[in-house]
């Protein structure tokens, strides 16, 4: 593909996007996204939403999913730092409650994409991030859910430590998800 590198993860369809930064003396130049170079790659995406949030260090977001209209995620940090996680809610897949958790700086460039069916969340690690992603569908808060953050049977190793636990900031809808058992999903 020449101007990205994907790494595939450890869970199906979960992978990284490292583009080729050009730079010099004045700054830098990258593409973050072309859907020919994609396509040649065998991803075949249709973006249709794009999003940014900016968050404080401790911000915890997440996890995410909706449930009618499932969106897959190409997302990345443009400011600052972050812990991304993806979580496989798809029924019949062999990773199905796996977890996978990738840093993503504004240094690094890297993307993660989550692909439709699964959860996603994140962990501000540096005094404030900007985050962006394209979405294969369009948000709907009719049909929002979401899994709590910390549940046992997943188990994400999140930095806590890295912000600190008295720092941890989630808005009150995130702390009320139930756990995946109690979470009626049907990817």
């Amino acid at each position: 593909m020449g101007k990205f590198k994907i790494n595939k993860l450890d869970i199906e369809g979960v992978f990284t996007v490292e583009p080729t930064v050009f730079g010099d003396e004045r700054g830098y130049f990258m593409e973050t996204y072309n859907e020919n170079d994609f396509k040649a790659e065998g991803i075949n995406l249709r973006f249709v939403q794009d999003n940014q949030s900016k968050s404080s260090k401790g911000v915890l977001r997440g996890l995410h999913f909706q449930y009618t209209q499932p969106q897959g995620k190409l997302v990345r940090v443009i400011k600052g730092s972050v812990f991304d996680v993806a979580v496989d809610l798809r029924k019949n897949s062999p990773t199905y409650g796996k977890w996978v958790g990738e840093v993503l700086t504004e240094e690094n460039n890297k993307q993660l994409f989550i692909p439709e069916g699964f959860a996603h969340g994140f962990l501000v690690l540096s005094d404030v991030a900007e985050f962006v992603y394209k979405c294969t569908d369009f948000y709907n808060p009719d049909d929002e859910g979401g899994i709590l953050y910390n549940d046992s049977d997943i188990g994400i190793d999140w930095p806590i430590d890295e912000v600190g636990e008295e720092n941890l900031l989630l808005s009150e809808k995130d702390l009320n998800w139930k756990p995946l058992k109690d979470t009626p999903v049907d990817f």
